[in-house]
């Protein structure tokens, strides 16, 4: 087998045109049954397209990304480099400057201001649930595709929030500081069972779900609110507003993004609207809750206990940094009885960022290599039939471009002379994805094809495998 081959092209923009040839095999003489059913293995065997040479593509893995994403990716032979923290943004910007491939978690801030310095960037990878640390706008517009992991850490946070209503309701970190410090205080006095305790549920998605169903597992009564009518799980049932859960709820716990319209979804009015004695988790996002209110009402004695793993800044590396210079009532909040204070850590499982590592590196090995963008959070999603290894003179062309009237039938015109074996398109708002296979190409006739997609007006990216 004969490694890749890299189609020599003229110097300029890394990210309009990559080509890369694929491996060809030799068969010797065999006998005529091991030839067909060699031959039936060979034709279902997916071809590796590949942008350039493998080990051109560069790769940058910020915050201490999981082991089991950084070995997908050097299996394919990129270059990849690893670093434990996020970086300072003068930093970052020279950093990723030749970089196509970015892998970050939640404290990298990817704003169009440092995006707009990643020439060569074609995809960015957020190792977690949320991508509201990038500008998905600013990326799309520019070609970049965005994949993250919503799912695969939802058990870990879910988990997590049933050790918080537990913890909160039998006063346990109050007792365990107290026992650092040498102090014997057995009390029974508003500690609970959480059994026949009613759970309302903010946001009724992946991990509210499961929350649910480990909930009434221990005999809670569940509620939830969600601005979508959703089925509910086992006998848990859905109220009409916020207000109504927050009236009946002893315990409430938000799982909602990062939105203008969930910033401070509860604050001074949500509070008064709570039961007294009751308790708030917040798992979600920092800006979701009023910190000032909550110290109010905790010290009204409104609110019983709260839980926070998210908080409006945090700081960006590990460290001594929690403090007012962060956020200017830290110190108020850390004095106050019966909260938990957990330094982000609701999907900080082994099994959760395992699980991660897979599920976003492959999706970027999909998409460097086959253009796949199934899974993406801002470019239109879009999967097409893998080429096969009797498919060898094939090339796979992908066009990048804006949603106009008038450009698939410039985009045909410009693939007329050639036999289009299958093609999909698909928009999402101002952005459109094509993928087109093109047979019995030669390497010229790539050339042609890329400069003469490079010269419509709509484009934004242009790639081609091959």
């Amino acid at each position: 087998m004969t490694p890749p081959r890299e189609i020599v092209q003229p110097t300029g923009d890394v990210t309009a045109a990559h080509f890369s040839v694929s491996p060809s095999t030799f068969q010797s003489p065999i006998s005529s049954s091991s030839f067909m059913a060699s031959a039936l293995a060979h034709r279902s065997a997916p071809k590796q397209l590949k942008p350039f040479n493998t080990e051109d593509i560069k790769i940058l893995l910020l915050e201490n990304v999981n082991q089991t994403g950084q070995e997908i990716l050097k299996a394919q032979g990129y270059q990849v480099e690893f670093l434990k923290t996020s970086l300072p943004e003068d930093q970052l910007i020279e950093k990723i400057k030749d970089v196509h491939v970015l892998g970050i978690r939640s404290k990298t801030k990817l704003t169009a201001n440092v995006l707009r310095e990643a020439k060569n960037l074609l995809v960015i990878g957020c190792f977690c649930i949320g991508t509201n640390q990038v500008d998905l706008d600013y990326a799309a517009q520019h070609g970049i595709a965005v994949f993250n992991s919503p799912f695969a850490n939802s058990r870990s946070v879910a988990e997590l929030v049933i050790a918080e209503i537990i913890t909160l309701a039998r006063q346990l970190g109050d007792r365990s500081n107290e026992m650092h410090r040498g102090t014997w205080n057995k009390v029974s006095s508003k500690c609970w069972e959480i059994r026949g305790k009613t759970l309302g549920i903010v946001g009724y998605g992946h991990i509210g779900s499961q929350l649910s169903v480990l909930a009434e597992a221990m005999g809670m009564t569940v509620i939830y609110y969600d601005v979508l009518t959703l089925m509910a799980i086992g006998t848990a049932r859905q109220v009409p507003t916020l207000e109504a859960l927050l009236e009946e709820a002893d315990f409430v716990t938000l799982h909602v993004p990062e939105t203008p319209e969930t910033k401070n979804l509860i604050s001074d009015a949500q509070f008064e609207k709570m039961k007294t004695g009751s308790y708030l988790i917040n798992a979600s996002r920092g800006t979701v809750v009023d910190i000032p209110a909550l110290i109010k009402a905790m010290r009204s004695g409104k609110i019983a206990g709260a839980a926070l793993d998210v908080f409006p800044n945090e700081p960006a590396a590990n460290g001594d940094y929690f403090t007012n210079n962060l956020n200017q009532w830290g110190e108020d909040l850390r004095g106050l009885n019966n909260i938990i204070l957990t330094p982000h850590i609701g999907g900080s499982t082994e099994e959760a960022q395992r699980a991660i590592g897979v599920e976003v590196a492959d999706a970027l090995v999909r998409y460097i290599n086959q253009g796949v963008t199934t899974g993406s959070v801002n470019v239109p999603e879009v999967t097409m039939r893998s080429l096969t290894l009797d498919e060898p003179n094939h090339a796979r062309v992908i066009y990048i471009h804006r949603n106009v009237p008038g450009v698939l039938r410039k985009v045909n015109e410009i693939l007329a002379e050639h036999n289009v074996d299958k093609q999909i398109s698909d928009s999402k708002g101002d952005i459109a994805y094509l993928m087109a296979d093109v047979s019995d190409v030669k390497q010229d006739d790539i050339k042609n094809i890329r400069d003469s997609l490079d010269s419509l007006s709509s484009r934004i990216l242009t790639r081609i495998l091959y």
